[in-house]
């Protein structure tokens, strides 16, 4: 399995309007990518800019599928300016 972690810090002010559109990227992903198999969204409830997401796939192909997608394209193209900082890490499931 290919495991993917992403921390974004947003932008003061874009918090209310940022979630709501991960959460509908999470959802799409998981409703319409077979190779996407798990999608969390995770606030920090001390702070409202932190979202942390984890994501499990099939494989690297998987991941790569979903970066290719018309809803993640415009997710991405929408968030963007709302976002101060993204951290993406990739990994492999040793279990």
């Amino acid at each position: 399995m290919y495991v993917v972690t992403v921390e974004f810090v947003v932008k003061a002010g874009h918090a209310a309007e940022f979630l709501p559109a991960m959460i509908e990227n999470a959802r799409a992903s998981l409703e319409r990518e077979p190779g996407c198999r798990q999608f969390d969204v995770c606030t920090d409830p001390h702070d409202p800019h932190a979202i942390f997401l984890y994501e499990l796939y099939d494989d690297r192909a998987a991941f790569d599928a979903h970066l290719a997608t018309a809803h993640f394209k415009a997710f991405d193209a929408k968030v963007g300016p709302w976002v101060e900082r993204k951290t993406v890490r990739l990994y492999t499931r040793a279990q």
